[in-house]
């Protein structure tokens, strides 16, 4: 195994830096998902770890080696690709075996790696079958057991279950977990999924215009996002953001809007009094918003609560998604499903002040 480190990397292509002076250090045994929108260079940054891309400047380190001038297939990594790129003409057991046989492992090994992958992936039963004959997902556990028979000291995943339907891309995900506990292999995972993000990455590094935005585990990102880029594309559905000005009423510190006017807690306030009388962003995701005769979580207070009109209600089943208007701001709420909400009529809602996000109007950074 081994860790992987990029140091000050950039790609840079005609009229366009597509990764601009990343610096990430990937450990030995980690599960990190490189995330964010098309075309932010998360696919860039994994193919020239892979050797696919040069670099146009920095260094690419795997284990205690330089790889920067190294071939691909020198660098003891294994890829697996978004449309699995397996051979047509070959079967399950060849198309794992193929990469072995390039390099002159004995036969005996060969079948005994493929044997054993193909036991841990469940695909035992298909070793004679031809991609053509193959589901989506089984093509995609061939994939994984391509690169698995390896034995690499790095895997790299680029959006290996965008394929898959919604069911079937839930299912892999969880084997794909299950698959690197057992392995424990360092894995460089690219999607555009922030849920998938969420849930497989021990880090998450979110992504935008060739830029980190921030690095750090899933929930401490979800929680503490370094920026309203951050707040925004994290979190299913998304941060509702609000342009408010700051007050100061009496020694406490307000969040104003068009439709509201709610109380920051004391302990967030005082990091605001330098934004006194000045425009913000206010953050606050649909989950921290509950119908007032429901909340168990928050004790509903003046300084907290707020009169909404109901547009359009989506049951979910144990919760509903309101989509409301407050003044003229469109906000979202994820509700508990036993909501008196009633589409055209006000509702009071509580916002958890204790998780509410501020934003600098002009740099975008979390103030709060």
């Amino acid at each position: 195994m081994a860790s992987v480190r990029l140091v000050n990397l950039t790609k840079r292509f005609p009229g366009v830096v597509a990764v601009n002076n990343v610096n990430l250090e990937i450990r030995d045994k980690e599960f990190m998902v490189l995330v964010g929108p098309s075309g932010c260079g998360k696919t860039t940054c994994l193919r020239m770890i892979a050797g696919l891309e040069e670099a146009s400047q920095g260094e690419i380190w795997i284990g205690d080696r330089l790889v920067n001038d190294v071939s691909p297939k020198d660098r003891d990594i294994a890829m697996v690709f978004q449309n699995y790129a397996l051979y047509p003409h070959m079967s399950v057991y060849e198309n794992m075996a193929f990469g072995l046989k390039l390099r002159k492992v004995p036969r005996e090994e060969i079948a005994r790696r493929v044997a054993e992958a193909a036991d841990m992936l469940g695909i035992d039963q298909l070793l004679k079958r031809r991609p053509k004959e193959l589901s989506g997902g089984q093509r995609q556990r061939v994939a994984v057991g391509r690169a698995i028979v390896r034995e690499p000291a790095v895997f790299l995943m680029d959006e290996p279950l965008s394929n898959l339907d919604a069911k079937l891309r839930i299912q892999t995900r969880a084997e794909l977990i299950k698959l690197h506990r057992r392995l424990g292999i360092t894995t460089v995972y690219v999607t555009h999924d922030q849920v998938e993000a969420m849930t497989m990455g021990d880090r998450i590094v979110v992504m935008k215009d060739g830029v980190v935005q921030q690095c750090d585990a899933p929930l401490q990102i979800f929680r503490y996002p370094a920026n309203k880029f951050v707040a925004g594309f994290i979190g299913s559905p998304p941060m509702n953001f609000i342009d408010s000005t700051v007050e100061s009423d009496n020694g406490s510190i307000f969040i104003r809007s068009a439709g509201f006017r709610v109380q920051m807690e004391p302990d967030r306030a005082e990091k605001l009094r330098d934004y006194i009388g000045k425009e913000v962003t206010f953050g606050i995701r649909p989950t921290d918003i509950f119908d007032k005769n429901l909340s168990a979580v928050v004790e509903p207070t003046p300084g907290n609560t707020v009169t909404v009109e109901v547009e359009v209600i989506e049951p979910m089943g144990a919760e509903s998604v309101l989509y409301v208007r407050c003044g003229d701001q469109d906000i979202v709420a994820s509700l508990d499903s036993a909501t008196g909400a009633r589409e055209r009529e006000p509702l009071e809602v509580v916002f958890d002040m204790s998780k509410c996000h501020v934003f600098d109007k002009d740099t975008e950074v979390t103030i709060v």
